[in-house]
């Protein structure tokens, strides 16, 4: 189910460029269809209460076209921090394609976030803006295992077809990478597991992978997944109720373990997995004519 709904604004300016260098986001649709059981956007302090539902934001365009017409220096933005700009309603609206088409005529530059390999459609643009800015093209895969991906992240692509969306990107040269992030704990936390998406991710030609071992809960989001824990995976609940009780960050137990063997197979795959490595190889080709976008 879609709605349309108008917006005041549409380019945010972020509070910092930590997150892969982004200095701005840009949200065009509100609320997601996807389904994934642990999504933070549910979370009380967003005020979406009807989440599943998606709603277009109908003026997007407009506004983007005139706040990038207003800008002194080129952005650098982010696109999918709360909401999938590849849901399904995305393939007849082209509202992100669209909004890609603008960030490449104003010579700006665009990381976005994925589930879906509806991405594919847009690799031409991202080619194009990667010319002439930074790009980062991220597909969040944190299982190889469909049938586990299938009841975390119910309708979304396969991960077989998220991984074939980032060797068709790869294979276009546009800077692609996997973000391994929420690693579930006590569903997804394993050494195997983990080094699975690694090597998944080499293969098909990502450049890097960015991990978190564990997940967020608050509130109605907190309430929300463990009845999904209820019916999908019995037993698990009791699990995170002992682990966490009402605690914001939930790191798996055996995050340090994972890491060190998430870091070792990175290097011996050539992927790059620290933020700063991402970010520096992303602007690397323009840090002479476009450190502004790092700078404002």
């Amino acid at each position: 189910m879609m709605e349309y709904i108008p917006a005041k604004h549409i380019l945010i300016r972020n509070k910092s460029t930590e997150w892969f260098g982004t200095d701005h986001t840009v949200n065009l649709y509100r609320g997601c269809c996807h389904g994934c059981i642990y999504c933070d956007s549910r979370s009380e302090c967003y005020q979406n209460d009807d989440f599943d539902t998606v709603k277009a934001k109908e003026n997007a365009l407009e506004l983007l076209r005139d706040e990038l017409r207003r800008k002194v220096r080129p952005a650098f933005i982010g696109m999918g921090s709360m909401s999938d700009p590849y849901n399904p309603f995305e393939g007849e609206l082209e509202l992100t394609r669209k909004a890609l088409m603008l960030i490449y005529a104003y010579g700006c530059g665009a990381a976005v976030c994925t589930k879906s390999d509806l991405i594919l459609r847009d690799a031409d643009l991202y080619a194009d803006i990667q010319t002439q800015a930074p790009v980062v093209c991220k597909l969040t895969i944190t299982t190889t295992d469909a049938a586990l991906a299938g009841k975390v992240e119910p309708y979304v692509s396969t991960p077989a077809r998220r991984l074939r969306a980032v060797e068709g990107l790869s294979q276009k040269g546009v800077f692609t990478g996997v973000v391994l992030m929420p690693v579930l704990p006590f569903l997804e936390d394993s050494v195997e597991n983990v080094l699975a998406v690694v090597d998944a991710a080499a293969d098909a030609g990502a450049r890097f992978v960015y991990p978190a071992f564990g997940m967020t809960m608050r509130d109605r989001q907190r309430t929300h997944y463990y009845e999904q824990l209820d019916q999908k995976f019995p037993g698990v609940r009791q699990k995170y109720e002992k682990q966490y009780g009402e605690r914001y960050s939930c790191p798996s137990p055996r995050a340090k373990a994972l890491w060190a063997a998430f870091s070792q197979r990175c290097r011996e795959r050539g992927l790059l997995y620290e933020m700063r490595h991402i970010v520096s190889a992303a602007k690397r080709p323009y840090e002479d004519s476009q450190l502004t976008f790092f700078d404002m």
